[in-house]
This record gives structure tokens, sequence and C-alpha cells, in this order.
């Protein structure tokens, strides 16, 4: 995949699964308790809001735990391939994509991880949120990120 960039192989986040699972599964469970409880109160109308309210919060969870932890879904990267012209990442259902257009680099203030956004070839906008798990080591999430400070 490396043609004169640097190439790195993404794996599964076992470690930033489990804080998700901590994350989410007890937000969804306790809004609809909350909403089971407010159902038989006076306020019947709120429980709508605390049940999609539960849902959003399922949904995100489900896509974070099988998108960026386990990279399961189609749509995954599962390897990032970098240079100075463009940022490549290669999908778990075998297609490339290339952002070659409006590249930016996102670092959240903790250093745990980062995001790229772009257009592809196709001239469709692409994110990809990556995790200091999903590499192999330490020294390869901060070698990533200090490469792509150039496209902040």
């Amino acid at each position: 995949m490396a043609e004169s960039g640097k190439c790195y192989q993404l794996v599964q986040d076992r470690k930033g699964l489990m804080w998700d699972l901590w994350l989410y599964v007890p937000t969804v469970v306790f809004l609809i308790l909350i909403a089971i409880k407010v159902w038989y109160g006076p306020y019947q109308d709120w429980t709508y809001v605390l049940v999609f309210m539960a849902t959003f919060f399922a949904f995100a969870g489900a896509n974070r735990i099988l998108k960026t932890r386990l990279m399961i879904l189609p749509g995954a990267p599962t390897a990032i391939d970098v240079n100075k012209q463009r940022v490549r990442f290669e999908l778990r259902n075998g297609t490339q994509v290339d952002l070659v257009k409006g590249v930016r680099f996102f670092g959240d203030f903790v250093g745990k991880s980062f995001a790229v956004t772009g257009v592809d070839m196709s001239g469709k906008k692409q994110q990809y949120v990556f995790h200091r798990g999903q590499f192999v080591d330490e020294g390869q999430f901060k070698d990533v990120k200090s490469f792509l400070q150039v496209y902040k």
C-alpha cells in the first residue's frame, strides 16, 4: 500500500472497547429506566425524549465500537498511508480511499485520539477517527500524529 509515504496497519482496540462499553451501556440503561419511571408519572411526554436519547446513544455507541474499536464494519479503516500529497485509507471491504483535497487533521486535547477529514477522489467528504489503541505501539501513534500535523 505504501508509495513513498508512511503506512500503518491498525489493530482492534480491546482496551478502548471496554471503556466504550462502560460508557454507553450504563447510559442507555439509565435513560431507559428513567423513561419507564416517567411513563408512569405525570410527565409522560418526557418519555419520548428519553427514549430518543437512549436510542441515539445506542446507535452512536454501536457505531463507535463496531467501526473504530473493533473495525468490523465494511467502511472501517484497517490501514492508513500518509504522504505530503494525500492520505490513503484501506477499508475493511478492500477498497482504498484517498483524501486529496481539503485534508484536515484534528487532535483531541487529551492526546488519545485524532480525526482526519477531507474530500476523496469522487468529491465526497470523508471523516475517520483513530484511537491510540488501534496502533501497534505508542511510537506509531505519535509518529502518525506528527506526520499529519502538516494538515492542521
